[in-house]
């Protein structure tokens, strides 16, 4: 383009005022190591403080651990023989950057948008908060269709593919490539949930998997051992031990369900239908097959629903819950399945010790699924300003800046070298809960079909699970009736899936 032009985001106003895009040439390779250098300044140690508040596994906010991170110095130079952007003289390439982070973790998210932007001179990201996942997935639709995008977005697990569909993602093989990344240092299962046929569309960023957590005091006061139960069964047990009541008063719960996904704004469908993935695995039965055949309304998810979801409510040891997180961190529930990414917001707000476990075996054994978001670059955008936009996606997803997401988060770092690193490794030796999902992650899988691919997919069975806990519905007529809803869903994907992939 020639000449100046003000940045528009999807609302046709300015995105950032007093910022413009020039066209410039990019010489050589920009390898990553000048954005990992720059960024290791002040970025590896353990953080102290970042502040929180709660978040639904939709990324709307977060609690962060009780340390924060330290200031960083700002970078002055690259490493020598890593050619920087070649510009015209006082020129910077604006990347519009849309967000799902909102509360604490979204200010995470800005002080590694601010580390980037202090690391070099070329590119600007330009941070926008556009709500939860759901809501940020909406609006990139929208955006979309008025032909105003972002160029840059955070896409959760469930949303991104849909856009991948549509032709609406970049590639970006060339770009890491030319960046010199070894993708290899990529968490393998996490990368390749955002592959297809090769080829990359969407990079892990805040990635997750569900955890059984456990209140340590409850648990002593019950007389349990200190560990998570190993199979749903013996959990069965325990149960009873863990309630309190007063009369027809249940001051303590077992265990609580997240609930209220027909009534609540934002994802919490989405929390239930992924929280229900895992169990429905571990009694043998899926909500779709790989080839996003139906599989819902099959005798082992029905049974899955019955005994997981329902028996504990009609036993009076289990609740469904609109606010699952606020009762476990105020011991009225003595446990419950949530993601990775609650975990420091957990610690920091209970006052009793947490626990976390890989979550119980079912019957057909051990079932865990992944989660969390990634960052995309839109097709349709100049090839400066996706190559600017990668330049953060690499910044972001280093191994300095995974570690420090994940130890201010609780979100699993993305690069195994940010893994094994002296940072994590230390980290873990001072807080092991922060371990235990990259432990479970090897034998985690990504979710099925159905939740990823259908659009709003996740809705239709978290609508579905919430008919069965909060109305103690029969599973195996509301799974049946969520089947087919999801089988006339699936038609159109299938056709488009057989168009693109062949």
């Amino acid at each position: 383009m020639a000449g100046d032009t003000t940045l528009q985001h999807a609302h046709g106003t300015p995105a950032v005022s007093g910022l413009t895009r020039r066209r410039f040439l990019l010489h050589g390779v920009w390898a990553g190591a000048a954005l990992l250098t720059a960024c290791a300044q002040g970025s590896s140690n353990p953080m102290t403080n970042p502040s929180t508040t709660h978040e639904t596994s939709g990324g709307a906010s977060a609690t962060a651990h009780p340390t924060s991170p330290a200031t960083p110095s700002t970078p002055t130079a690259s490493p020598t023989g890593v050619p920087a952007l070649v510009t015209q003289p006082g020129s910077k390439v604006s990347v519009v950057y849309w967000d799902a982070f909102g509360g604490d973790r979204g200010k995470v998210v800005q002080e590694i948008v601010r580390r980037f932007n202090a690391s070099q001179s070329d590119v600007e990201i330009a941070y926008q908060y556009q709500g939860n996942y759901d809501e940020t997935g909406q609006k990139l639709i929208q955006a979309l269709a008025a032909k105003q995008t972002p160029d840059l977005v955070l896409l959760a697990d469930n949303w991104w593919f849909r856009f991948y569909l549509t032709g609406a993602l970049q590639p970006l093989n060339d770009f890491f490539a030319q960046a010199a990344i070894d993708t290899r240092d990529y968490v393998a299962p996490l990368l390749n949930e955002g592959t297809r046929q090769g080829r990359i569309y969407w990079v892990p960023f805040a990635r997750s998997t569900p955890l059984f957590y456990y209140n340590k005091a409850a648990w002593q006061e019950a007389g349990l051992p200190d560990r998570g139960p190993r199979t749903w069964e013996e959990f069965r047990a325990w149960a009873p031990k863990l309630v309190k009541q007063s009369g027809a008063t249940t001051s303590r719960f077992a265990f609580g369900h997240p609930a209220g996904a027909g009534t609540t704004a934002g994802n919490l469908s989405s929390t239930v239908s992924w929280n229900f993935q895992s169990i429905v695995w571990q009694w043998g039965g899926r909500y779709s097959d790989d080839s996003l055949q139906i599989r819902i309304q099959e005798p082992q998810a029905v049974e899955a629903g019955r005994v997981y979801l329902l028996d504990g409510i009609q036993a009076g040891w289990a609740v469904a819950s609109g606010n699952v997180d606020g009762d476990f961190i105020t011991g009225r529930v003595a446990a419950l399945v949530a993601s990775t990414a609650q975990l420091a917001g957990y610690e920091k707000n209970a006052n009793f010790p947490v626990g976390t476990a890989f979550l119980p075996e079912g019957p057909a054994g051990f079932g865990c699924c992944t989660g969390g978001a990634g960052l995309a670059i839109l097709k349709d955008k100049p090839r400066e300003v996706q190559q600017a936009a990668f330049r953060y996606v690499a910044f972001a997803t280093s191994p300095e800046m995974t570690t420090f997401w994940s130890q201010s988060t609780g979100y699993m770092p993305v690069r195994t070298s940010a893994i094994e690193g002296a940072a994590m490794q230390q980290f873990y030796q001072q807080h092991p809960n922060f371990k235990t999902a990259v432990t479970q992650l090897p034998q985690a899988r990504p979710p099925d079909p159905a939740r990823e691919w259908i659009p709003n997919g996740f809705d239709l069975i978290g609508r579905g699970i919430e008919q069965v806990l909060t109305q103690r519905e029969d599973p195996q007529a509301v799974f049946g009736a969520v089947a087919k809803q999801l089988e006339e869903a699936a038609k159109p994907v299938r056709e488009q899936l057989k168009r693109i992939e062949g």
